[in-house]
């Protein structure tokens, strides 16, 4: 093949490729058009939120009337605060720091109502009754212990608490001598004894408490 026919024949097959490249670019582009117009037709994600909320038909409500959580209305705040310190002085009226009951003073302290049985502080003494609540009152001077020794004993009918126990320490002996004092005087107080050593010891007692209601428990 002489070099003329060569040049034809290269001619040739150059042509035909730039024919097959022009097809594919064009096959390409319409490709790429109908992507794009597949695209413009899919809603966006705000389409979609707004075509969803706009079925939702909102809600009238016209039988409750919502308040905060966490606020009461200025009455009912009054009311709740009245009635607590109504119960604390019920409960503090018994507690006389004129009143000195005839407590054994020699070995622990202990005391038991008349008409309970004495074998009551013995099951005190044994750690037979666990306390339901814990009162502590260290750091606290007489007013404060007798206040909320008042509103422990308040509590014990409200949370049908038997055994409490009362942590006074010992310090310089003043609310260690005036809790069994305050004790003493209150119709609930059936007995108490010196604490076990796990729930204070020297440092605390327990005392047994008479429930009033029918959640009374043995």
């Amino acid at each position: 093949m002489n070099n003329k026919a060569l040049k034809t024949k290269l001619s040739t097959i150059k042509a035909k490729l730039r024919a097959q490249s022009i097809k594919q670019q064009k096959k390409t582009a319409e490709s790429l058009n109908k992507v794009a117009e597949s695209a413009k037709e899919v809603p966006s994600d705000q389409q979609i939120f707004a075509d969803v909320v706009s079925q939702v038909k909102p809600l009238i409500n016209d039988k409750v009337r919502l308040v905060k959580s966490g606020h009461k209305s200025n009455t009912s705040l009054k009311n709740d605060q009245g009635h607590n310190k109504a119960n604390q002085a019920i409960a503090q009226f018994h507690f006389s720091d004129e009143f000195e009951p005839n407590l054994n003073k020699q070995g622990p302290m202990k005391y038991v109502r008349e008409g309970v049985d004495s074998f009551e502080v013995k099951n005190l003494r044994r750690g037979h009754y666990q306390p339901d609540l814990i009162l502590d009152l260290h750091g606290l001077d007489q007013h404060q212990a007798k206040k909320e020794l008042a509103a422990l004993l308040f509590a014990c009918q409200k949370e049908h608490a038997q055994c409490v126990c009362i942590v006074h320490g010992i310090g310089s002996h003043i609310l260690k001598n005036k809790v069994p004092h305050w004790l003493v005087q209150h119709p609930d107080v059936m007995a108490f004894h010196q604490a076990p050593l796990e729930w204070g010891g020297n440092g605390a007692l327990l005392a047994l408490i008479e429930l009033k209601d029918k959640f009374n428990r043995d």
